[in-house]
């Protein structure tokens, strides 16, 4: 991730109801959210929800597929692992213990579902 697509995905996160929709995404996990669910879910409009959908997956935050006549949305893992991967690229700088609490917490994260993403 270049600087261009962090500032991107940081300006489309820095909105109350994107950053609950891509919350509320990661905990669905694989299976995703209807946008009916997912607009009930974060509270927001249905006719508003579609402009916020928009700018995350722009943003490389989000993913859509169609099942019948439902679209369901998915947290972009890849994107949000870049995301986290491009503040972190350059963290310690010699100090490790700059990025212990970082780590740490992503340690303790069951990523497994997150990994089969991946694959």
């Amino acid at each position: 991730m270049d600087e261009r697509q962090a500032l991107a995905a940081f300006a489309a996160l820095g909105q109350e109801h994107r950053l609950r929709v891509v919350r509320a995404l990661v905990t669905a996990g694989p299976d995703g959210l209807a946008a009916g669910v997912l607009a009930e879910t974060v509270g927001v409009a249905g006719n508003n929800l579609s402009f916020h959908l928009k700018e995350l997956s722009h943003a490389g935050l989000i993913t859509s597929r169609r099942e019948g006549k439902s679209v369901i949305y998915n947290a972009a893992y890849a994107g949000l692992s870049d995301l986290v991967q491009f503040l972190m690229r350059d963290c310690c700088q010699g100090h490790p213990e700059v990025c212990n609490p970082a780590a740490a917490a992503l340690a303790a994260c069951d990523c497994t579902t997150v990994d089969a993403l991946h694959a």
